[in-house]
């Protein structure tokens, strides 16, 4: 596939090419360009006259279009969610749950963004009582949004919708593993009415392009998704020219897991956390803390639950299991685990890594809470490091033990004891009687600390991609005539 860039598909300008391969087969699907500085200045430049257009759009014309954007992804459900489970790897029920969620999406900015209104403000303020302050809300420009491999489409276009949505231009540089799915739905929204330079899609090599995105005058905000790492790189450029960010970082997120818990539910929930997208999702259960007194039993049916999965294609119906994006993150979550055994953990079932790119659901025991993967070593990854805890005190306090803050799932039948740990664990959202592994379109999703800043979804996003202007009518209610006579 080709970029595209004012309304164009085009190759990059010295025509290099990266290769697109299915993730779970590892076979040749396609290619897409390597953009060079020129390619992504030009969709800059693009950009500019895009923002004008779209922005003088009337919202209802806006939303419309959107609407149309939504339709058109539900009539092309079935090819998209193949393509998509094909070039990453997700099993296909989960592919189609994520592209039809990309639909409603679409939707919940639409109608959302046809009610985000404005403020008058009060004449509390002596003096004040002849002027009128009311504000509007007004797109910010252009809005980068820099997307990750493991939700290519959801996470792309909870961004991506609401920039639209209230009158934003969009450049969209996709995950290099996988970007077909995301721009073959952003085709389908030129095809749909959105203007060519209003919606645009620059592909290659994430740290390249993130960078030139960050540090260019014409892009007003960026929103990302991605490592910790990258977040980092990318604000540390984007702050020189004063970019709004959105930034949605790592995690290592906790599953709190008290003795009196629902055990067969703490488990079903645990299995079906972790497992979701093999492993590859920032808000999945990443340190099982459980209390001592049930530790054993918790272990056990994990591993009997683990047992009787579903292995097989991603393309299959009735597979539970998918692969990881490519082999070099096999090899990494491989190496996560020997480190984690090194030191003094142990792997008591699973922990290898098979058909280059799919690594067994693995259970490490003894972990403590000194080790790194307790503490700030993400693995994305089917594996449940177990940590044991005593007391109430003892598993919030390796909870909190983390630089990330990102979600956290907390299992137990007392509901008091359940809001005092969800009071306590700083973290964005914290499911109670689930895992963390939950998103709505509607919450305000985000984290704290080392996880990112600012929130997205339907209730929030749109203010994070407007800015709120003061229109100020001074002395607009003086009576004139009586001033005069």
């Amino acid at each position: 596939m080709k970029m595209m860039i004012d309304g164009m598909h085009v190759d990059a300008k010295d025509k290099a090419t990266i290769p697109v391969l299915n993730s779970a087969t590892q076979e040749f699907l396609d290619t897409v360009p390597a953009a060079t500085p020129e390619d992504i200045s030009a969709a800059i430049e693009a950009a500019q006259a895009g923002k004008k257009i779209w922005g003088d759009t009337p919202q209802y014309k806006r939303s419309e279009i959107l609407i149309k954007c939504a339709e058109a992804i539900d009539r092309n459900l079935d090819s998209l969610c193949r393509l998509l489970t094909t070039e990453m790897g997700k099993i296909i029920t989960e592919a189609r749950a994520e592209v039809d969620c990309a639909a409603q999406i679409f939707r919940g900015f639409a109608e959302m963004a046809n009610h985000f209104y404005g403020q008058t403000m009060s004449e509390f303020q002596k003096g004040s009582e002849t002027d009128i302050i009311f504000t509007r809300h007004e797109p910010l420009g252009v809005v980068a949004c820099i997307t990750p491999f493991n939700y290519p489409t959801e996470l792309c276009y909870h961004k991506v919708a609401a920039a639209l949505a209230v009158g934003n231009a969009v450049i969209i540089k996709p995950a290099t593993d996988n970007p077909l799915t995301v721009m073959r739905i952003a085709e389908l929204c030129w095809e749909s009415g959105i203007p060519g330079n209003v919606l645009q899609v620059v592909t290659g090599q994430g740290q390249k392009i993130g960078r030139l995105l960050a540090s260019a005058q014409g892009i007003d905000k960026i929103s990302l998704t991605g490592s910790t790492e990258v977040g980092v790189d990318v604000a540390t450029h984007a702050v020189q020219t004063m970019k709004r960010l959105s930034l949605e970082l790592g995690g290592n997120d906790p599953f709190v897991v008290f003795e009196d818990a629902d055990m067969d539910l703490a488990v079903a929930e645990a299995v079906s956390g972790r497992l979701k997208n093999a492993g590859q999702t920032c808000v999945s259960p990443k340190r099982f803390i459980v209390q001592n007194t049930v530790m054993n039993e918790f272990t056990e049916k994990v591993i009997d639950s683990l047992k009787k999965l579903k292995l097989g294609s991603p393309l299959s119906e009735d597979t539970q299991l998918g692969s990881l994006i490519n082999i070099k993150a096999a090899q990494r979550v491989l190496e996560q685990v020997e480190h984690t055994v090194a030191q003094g953990a142990k792997c008591i079932y699973g922990g290898k890594v098979y058909d280059q790119t799919y690594f067994q659901p693995t259970v490490l025991t003894g972990v403590t809470k000194e080790m790194d993967v307790a503490v700030d070593m993400e693995v994305f990854g089917p594996v449940f490091p177990m940590i044991g805890f005593d007391t109430f005190e003892e598993a919030i306090e390796i909870a909190n033990n983390t630089p990330y803050g990102l979600q956290a799932g907390v299992m137990t039948k007392d509901s008091s004891k359940a809001i005092r740990a969800a009071s306590r664990i700083k973290a964005g959202a914290v499911v109670i009687n689930g895992s963390g592994n939950y998103r709505n379109i509607d919450q305000p999703f985000g984290g704290v600390k080392m996880s990112g800043m600012g929130r997205e979804g339907v209730c929030c996003t749109l203010a994070e991609m407007t800015h709120e202007k003061s229109y100020i009518l001074k002395r607009i209610m003086v009576d004139n005539e009586s001033c005069g006579s």
